[in-house]
Order: structure tokens, then sequence, then C-alpha cells
């Protein structure tokens, strides 16, 4: 299995003092930083937009990917690239041409992911293993932060943990705490997405360590 990573998901801190949560966060041990957009189209909600994730990713303070839940991914890819991001994650759900919007996410020099709602099995990835470098697994309906961990997640990650080579990352994202994280691991997850475990704690540092098992 890859190292374990944990990426901490912006949607949950603090936008009033937004700068300094991520750099309390990235100093308290997160590898990544997660970062949602929300169109209020594909999910019943809006999160925040490219200005924001260019201030970001000027920061240069660690890699961030950009986690689109929009129902025109490809559109994004340009200003992703501007702003820096690592990884771009679009929906299969939301995306009728997945491998063309792969395959222009790598040729822009970003990796390339897949998020597979609960609803969504794995059987996609099979004919995707050429520009595939991460998978999404939502263990939460997407569009909220704070929602429970959905346990059927856990079959979902061993599915997709058998279909993908192995230096494929495999995250995991929604209602990730210290008592499914392990689970998760164990499952075959190498990289755990979580919002409010984190930015809800009043020890980042204690919250990231627990999420690793420490």
């Amino acid at each position: 299995m890859n190292d374990l990573l944990v990426s901490a998901s912006v949607l949950s801190a603090d936008f009033l003092h937004l700068e300094d949560n991520l750099r309390q966060a990235v100093a308290a041990g997160s590898d990544w930083l997660h970062l949602d957009i929300m169109d209020g189209h594909f999910v019943p909600n809006l999160s925040f937009g490219m200005p924001l994730i260019k201030a970001i990713g000027s920061l240069q303070i660690c890699p961030f990917d950009v986690h689109l839940m929009v129902t025109e991914p490809d559109m994004y890819l340009p200003a992703c690239k501007e702003a820096g991001a690592s990884l771009v994650v679009a929906h299969a759900e939301a995306c009728p041409h997945l491998h063309r919007f792969l395959s222009n996410c790598r040729q822009m020099g970003m990796k390339a992911g897949v998020a597979l709602n609960p609803s969504t099995g794995p059987e996609c990835l099979r004919y995707l293993e050429d520009v595939l470098d991460f998978v999404l697994i939502m263990s939460v309906n997407p569009g909220f932060s704070g929602q429970r961990f959905i346990a059927s997640a856990l079959h979902k990650i061993e599915q997709v943990r058998s279909l993908v080579a192995p230096e494929v990352r495999i995250g995991v994202d929604g209602g990730v705490n210290a008592e499914w994280a392990p689970k998760c691991v164990a499952a075959g997850a190498d990289t755990l997405i979580a919002a409010s475990a984190i930015f809800g704690s009043s020890d980042y540092k204690a919250a990231i360590a627990g999420l690793r098992g420490h």
C-alpha cells in the first residue's frame, strides 16, 4: 500500500480565519488540502470558486487537490492548472467523457482522479487504467460536511483496491474520523479526507494523529 496521507478538507475551516486555519492544519500534520467546488446543480449546495482556490494555492504551504462537485468539470481544468492544483477529481456521474477529462488533466501536468458517489459502482474504473491516478470513494452523499459515514463504503474500497493498479491512490471522503479511519485503511484506502474531524477539533495535531491511529 502507498504511504498513508491525511488531507484536511477546507469546507469545514473557519472562513473568517482561513489562512490561519490552513497553516495550523498543515503544521499539525495534514499532508494535503482538499478543496471542494460545488455548483448548486450537481450537489444542492454552493461552496466557493476558483478565486479562493487560487488564493489558497498562492500560499504554497502544501499540495492540494480540487474536488469538482459540478455538472461540467471540464471547464474548470484550466483554472485548476493556473491555481497550482496537484490533483483534480471529477465525479463519474457528472462526466460523460470521463476518459477524455482524465487525459486532459494529465496533459496539463496534474494528476487525474475519479469520485464515486455512495450508490455508484466501481465498474467504470476498468476502462480508465491508462489515465487514472486517484479514486475518491464518497462515504457520504456529497454536498455537505458533518454527515455520518456510510458503512457500505468499506466494501467499495475493497472492490476498488482489487480493480486498480497498486500505484493508484484510494481516498475516502465523508464522515471520516478516528473510528472509521482505521477501517478504511484496513479495506485498502491510503488517503483520508477529513473536514469536521480536523477543523471541528480544538487540537488539530491530536485529531490528525487520531486519524493515523497514533
